[in-house]
């Protein structure tokens, strides 16, 4: 009977449903997507342990000692040899309710709402595909006359590092855009 339960255990540990971050794909364009998101709660962290500092924040390490459900993606960034990381917030999140974090270099904040080409690719993300991916996107938005608001390429990770197959990555870059 025991072994059965170890068996099953990593099934039921990583079989919760993640909370993915709201868009609208306003358009697909061969292997990208126009998106549209609207404002989302965020917190975000530039330091040298982004993930632990994030990942205690919603383990309880705020005002409200509120256990916060993870989500995804992730955002990371890269400017000027900083690393930012940034976790989005449950839905149900808002200025009004979303617990302090005690941890002052983390920055809770509500994100604009905007318009974002994306790419997608599988495995594990790392520096190479990144730049191969925003290499890629970027050829599109030209082809397609769309305009860059910010060349800063802003990447996504949708799922644990235990998960070996079907991983999902992108990379995402704010453009103009407007609905016809």
């Amino acid at each position: 009977m025991h072994k059965y339960l170890l068996i099953l255990f990593p099934f039921f540990m990583f079989s919760q449903e993640t909370e993915i971050q709201k868009y609208d794909v306003i358009k697909s364009i061969e292997n990208i997507e126009i998106r549209y998101y609207p404002p989302s709660m965020k917190a975000k962290v530039s330091s040298n342990r982004n993930f632990s500092k994030l990942f205690q924040y919603i383990s309880g390490n705020n005002d409200k000692k509120e256990k916060i459900a993870m989500t995804a993606p992730v955002y990371m960034t890269q400017e000027n040899g900083k690393n930012t990381m940034e976790f989005v917030l449950p839905s149900k999140y808002s200025e009004e309710n979303a617990a302090l974090p005690k941890d002052k270099s983390i920055e809770l904040y509500s994100s604009k709402p905007g318009y974002y080409a994306a790419i997608r690719f599988g495995g594990y993300s790392n520096v190479d595909k990144v730049n191969l991916n925003y290499k890629i996107l970027l050829e599109k938005i030209k082809e397609n006359n769309l305009s860059v608001v910010s060349k800063k390429p802003i990447s996504l990770s949708y799922n644990s590092p235990y998960k070996v197959f079907n991983r999902r990555n992108e990379v995402l870059v704010e453009i103009e855009y407007s609905v016809k």
